[in-house]
C-alpha cells in the first residue's frame, strides 16, 4: 500500500533512467521513503532500488548505471512493511515489473490464494500481489495485455498502476482505480505520470484517465479502454511546459480537483498512521505522555477543522473512554478554562498559521499540557510551537473551502482515538483490527461514492433556488450537518443551518415549508431509527428532504424523499469520512449553477492570520 507514491513510465528513444528520476524529483513534494527505477535491457528487466531521498538512488546509479529505452519509476511511502530496499517499487518478476500508488484493501486474501498454489512472496508489500497475479495469468500463457485485463477486476481498493513487461519493448500499461494517473503525448514518445506535474518536463500535452481507464501505451500513441473494456477517448489537454503551478487537472475549480483528491490523500494520511499488515495503528511519533493517565482532552479549531474536532470528540469519548472539551479556538483561548497540568490539548488547523488556533496553542503551553498539532503544513507555526506534530497528508489545499484537508484531518483523529483506546484499555486487539480494517475500506468507500456526482449535478439545480436550507444528523453525522450547512454557506451565499435532528422539535421545525428543503445525513448506525422519526416530522409538515444513507438505509426509511443520495455501506465508525463527500459535492454543484467563485469565495480568506 503505497499511498501518495510518485508513478513516472516512459517509453522513449535514449536512454530513460536520467528522464525517470528527473521526473521523481518533480514528485518529491508528495513525501516519500524510498525509490527506483526499472528498465529493460535486452528485453529483460533490470532495477535499481534505494531506501531514503532520490539522492541515493542516484547514487546506485551512478555507480552501476541503468540503459534501456523504456521505464517505470516510483517514489514510495511505506504502508506494507518497511521502508527498506526489498519493499520498494518497482516490484518485479521474471515476467514483469510494477508500480503501484494506492491500497489493494483485499490483498491478503489474494495473497494466501496464491501461496496455496506454491507461490512464494519475497516482500511485505500489497504491491507484490499484483505483480505475482499477472505473472501467474501469464504462466497459464496469457499475453501481457489479458493477463492485466483479467487481474484488474480482482483488485479492491484505490490505487493506480504501471506495468512493464521483459520481451515488450514497445508496450507500457497504466491502470487507474480512484487514484489519479496521466498520460503524456512526445513525438514518437510516451509517458505516464502520477500527475501532471510529473511530466511537465517532457510535454505539454495530457490527457486523464477517468476510474476504471486502462491505458496500452506503444510509441506511437495510446489506446484506452474503459472499466466495461470499450475503447475510449480522453481529451488532450494543453499544460504550460515546464510548469510548477498548482495543476487543475481535467476540473474546473480547485476545489472539485480537491474533492477528488481524496480518495488518494486519505489513504496516503493512513498509510502513515497505520500498519496495514498487523492491522494496527502504529503513530509515527513518540508521546511525550500516556493515554493511560489522561483525565481530559481539551480541543480547539476555527470553521471546518473545529467540525473535524467536533466529529473526534464522538470517537475519543466513545472509543478510548476520555472525556472531550471542545472549542472554538477565539473562544477556548478568551474564557479563561482552567486546565489541569499534564493534560492532552489538541490544534486542528489545515494551514498551522490560523492567529485563534494559535494563541490557543500558545495559551495551553503556558498552563502545562502536552500540546498536539493535527495540521496539513508540516513547517508551519503551529507545528514548530506544538510538542507533537501530528500530520495530515493532503498536499496543497488551493480552495478556500477545506475538502481533502477535513477528511484527512479526521482520518489522522480517527487514528489517534484508537490509539488512545488501545493505550487505555478499552479497545480490545480486535476491536482495533475491526476498526483499522474499516480504515483501509476508506479510500476505496470514497472513491465508489464520488458516482453520486451526476445526480448532485441535477439536485443542485433544485437547491440553488432555495432561499434557506437546513442540515440534520445525529451522533457524528451532527457536526457533519453542520460542516455541510458551512459548505453551502461559503461558497453558494444561500443560508443555511445544521442541527442535531433531536433539537428539529426544540425551535426549527417552525421554519419547515413546502419550499424548504431539509438534507438529512443518516448512515444506517445506532441511531438511525431516531433519525428516522425526525425526518417523519419534517415531512408532515411537507418539507422536501434530500436523504444521505447507505443501501440498508434506503430500504428502511420507506419515506417519500425528494431525492435519497446512496452511499456504499460503511463501519458506523468511519462512515463520516465516507459521507462528507455528497456535502462537498452539493455544496460545490449548487455554487458552480449559480455562477459563483467557488475556490475564492467573497470575504473569506485560505488561512486567517488575524484576530
Amino acid at each position: 500500500m503505497d499511498h501518495m507514491c510518485g508513478i513516472v513510465g516512459i517509453l522513449g528513444n535514449t536512454s530513460v533512467t536520467p528522464l525517470v528520476v528527473k521526473a521523481l524529483t518533480r514528485l518529491e513534494y508528495r513525501g516519500y521513503d524510498s525509490a527506483g527505477v526499472a528498465t529493460l535491457k535486452n528485453g529483460q528487466i533490470e532495477r535499481r532500488r534505494a531506501e531514503g531521498k532520490l539522492r541515493n538512488l542516484e547514487q546506485k546509479l551512478s555507480q552501476t548505471p541503468l540503459s534501456g529505452t523504456i521505464g517505470i519509476g516510483h517514489t514510495r511511502w511505506a504502508t506494507h512493511g518497511k521502508p527498506n530496499e526489498t519493499n520498494a517499487h518497482p516490484h518485479a518478476t521474471d515476467k514483469l515489473a510494477v508500480v503501484h500508488n494506492g491500497i489493494i484493501e483485499n490483498f491478503r486474501e489474494l495473497k494466501t490464494d496464491l501461496e496455496t498454489k506454491g507461490i512464494v512472496f519475497e516482500t511485505e508489500t500489497d504491491t507484490e500481489v499484483v505483480a505475482q497475479l499477472v505473472t501467474y495469468e501469464m504462466r497459464q500463457g496469457r499475453p501481457p495485455i489479458e493477463a492485466v485485463a483479467v487481474t484488474l477486476p480482482r483488485l479492491r481498493g484505490a490505487f493506480a498502476l504501471g506495468f512493464l513487461f521483459s520481451g515488450e519493448e514497445d508496450l507500457l500499461i497504466g491502470a487507474r482505480h480512484g487514484a489519479p494517473l496521466a498520460i503524456g503525448y512526445g513525438d514518437g514518445e510516451m509517458f505516464l505520470g502520477s500527475d501532471a506535474l510529473a511530466l511537465a518536463p517532457f510535454t505539454d500535452e495530457i490527457s486523464y484517465l477517468e476510474d476504471g481507464d486502462c491505458a496500452l501505451l506503444r510509441r506511437k500513441g495510446v489506446e484506452i479502454h474503459d472499466a466495461s473494456g470499450q475503447n475510449v477517448h480522453r481529451p488532450l489537454h494543453k499544460i504550460p511546459t515546464g510548469s510548477f503551478l498548482a495543476d487543475k487537472g481535467n476540473h474546473r475549480h480547485f476545489m472539485a480537483k480537491e474533492i477528488h483528491e481524496q480518495p488518494e490523500v486519505v489513504g496516503r494520511t493512513l498509510a502513515h498512521y497505520v500498519n496495514f499488515s498487523a492491522g494496527r495503528i502504529e503513530l509515527p511519533f513518540d508521546l511525550p505522555f500516556d493515554f493511560k493517565n489522561l483525565q481530559r482532552v481539551s480541543i480547539s479549531a476555527c470553521g471546518t477543522a473545529y467540525l473535524a474536532g467536533l466529529i473526534s470528540k464522538y470517537w475519543f469519548e466513545r472509543l478510548a473512554r476520555v472525556p472531550v472539551e471542545i472549542d472554538v479556538a477565539s473562544e477556548f483561548r478568551y474564557r479563561e478554562a482552567p486546565l489541569e497540568p499534564g493534560s492532552l490539548a489538541l490544534f486542528v488547523s489545515q494551514s498551522g498559521e490560523t492567529a485563534d488556533t494559535l494563541a490557543s496553542l500558545r495559551y495551553a503551553a503556558a498552563h502545562g499540557q502536552h500540546t498536539v498539532s493535527v495540521v496539513n503544513v508540516p513547517t508551519s507555526t503551529m507545528a514548530r510551537e506544538s510538542s507533537v506534530v501530528a500530520p495530515t497528508l493532503a498536499g496543497v489545499e488551493v480552495g478556500v473551502a477545506s475538502t481533502k484537508a477535513f477528511t484527512c484531518q479526521l482520518s489522522v483523529l480517527l487514528c489517534l482515538a484508537i490509539a488512545a483506546g488501545r493505550a487505555r484499555g478499552t479497545l480490545s486487539e480486535d476491536a482495533e483490527k475491526e476498526l483499522v480494517t474499516a480504515l483501509i475500506g476508506v479510500p476505496g468507500l470514497m472513491s465508489e461514492a464520488m458516482k453520486c456526482e451526476h445526480q448532485i449535478e441535477v439536485l443542485a439545480r433544485e437547491l440553488s433556488k432555495a432561499k434557506d436550507v437546513l442540515y440534520l444528523g445525529r451522533g457524528t453525522s451532527y457536526p457533519l450537518a453542520l460542516e455541510g450547512a458551512l459548505k453551502l454557506k461559503e461558497i453558494s451565499y444561500i443560508h443555511a443551518e445544521g442541527y442535531a435532528a433531536g433539537e428539529l422539535k426544540h425551535g426549527p421545525i417552525a421554519l419547515i415549508d413546502e419550499t424548504m428543503p431539509v438534507i438529512v445525513i443518516a448512515p444506517h448506525d445506532p441511531v438511525f431509527e431516531k433519525t428516522v422519526s425526525n425526518m417523519q416530522e419534517v415531512a408532515a409538515r411537507g418539507g422536501r428532504i434530500i436523504l444521505i444513507t447507505d443501501e440498508k438505509g434506503a430500504l428502511e426509511t420507506g419515506l417519500d424523499t425528494m431525492a435519497t443520495i446512496v452511499m456504499p455501506s460503511a463501519h458506523p465508525v468511519v462512515a463520516p469520512i465516507v459521507h462528507s463527500i455528497p456535502i462537498q459535492l452539493l455544496a460545490y454543484h449548487t455554487a458552480v449553477v449559480m455562477g459563483k467563485d467557488v475556490d475564492q469565495p467573497r470575504n473569506l480568506a485560505k488561512s486567517v492570520t488575524v484576530e
